[in-house]
């Protein structure tokens, strides 16, 4: 399988189980990674920052009508929802709050289900509340594959336990297994 692109979703400890998965992955890696981490709606970003200085692929905030390119790492901006459109551009918006979040990681993770189909990974990672679970439901529903941080090595072990509730992902792992089975699953 080579995916179309790679979808993370974290909330609380999602900065450290990230270091974790993103750094490890090769400057050629072959697939587009669009995160969403919840964050204050009036940060400012800190996390590109920190990976980006981490890491072998470009980190960047992700931009309106931007094109979805491979080898890049796009994150969430601030009190935006990311969605990505059938035409693998991706769309800002301001709407209501999911799950008390914006950016919400269900949202990212239906529409790019709706996108990529079959051709998508999901990833679940640590936080405390129900955010993505819905999405890779949607994610499976396609026939995307999932991964969930194993709940016992997550800082905060609900949202990874809410996403076991509703489906049976591909693979549950640690954060730190992650970036291998990525680069194992994209060759």
């Amino acid at each position: 399988m080579h995916p179309g692109a790679i979808v993370i979703g974290a909330s609380a400890g999602g900065m450290e189980a990230l270091a974790k998965i993103i750094p490890p992955l090769p400057e050629k890696f072959p697939v587009p990674i669009i995160i969403v981490q919840h964050i204050s709606p009036d940060s400012e970003n800190y996390i590109t920052t920190y990976l980006n200085k981490l890491s072998q692929l470009e980190v960047k905030e992700a931009e309106e009508k931007e094109n979805i390119t491979r080898g890049k790492v796009y994150i969430a901006p601030p009190n935006y929802h990311l969605l990505v459109e059938r035409n693998k551009t991706f769309s800002l918006t301001i709407s209501e709050r999911v799950s008390y979040a914006r950016p919400s990681i269900d949202v990212l993770f239906e529409t790019a289900a709706e996108a990529y189909g079959r051709w998508l990974i999901g990833i679940i990672l640590t936080g405390a509340n129900h955010d993505g679970a819905t999405g890779m439901y949607t994610i499976q529903r396609h026939g995307g594959l999932t991964v969930v941080q194993d709940p016992y090595t997550a800082e905060i072990d609900t949202m990874p336990r809410a996403t076991l509730e509703q489906i049976t992902p591909t693979k549950i792992l640690p954060a730190e297994a992650i970036p291998g089975w990525l680069i194992q699953i994209t060759k």
